[in-house]
């Protein structure tokens, strides 16, 4: 995988965790359930680019 591939899953990550935090103060459970969301899709994103990785070896 790509150092390009792991910034944008993590910067992903980082927004889904900021867009939960947001949600969350303003007491906004679509905000919430969006950034849990953007989360889970940046960590099957991670997944399968770690099993890429693993073949490669």
């Amino acid at each position: 995988m790509s150092a390009g591939d792991k910034i944008k899953n993590a910067a992903e990550e980082f927004g889904g965790k900021a867009k939960e935090a947001v949600g969350k103060v303003t007491d906004n459970e679509q905000l919430v359930a969006e950034g849990k969301a953007d989360q889970a899709k940046a960590n099957v994103k991670q997944a399968g680019e770690d099993v890429k990785d693993a073949f490669k070896k």
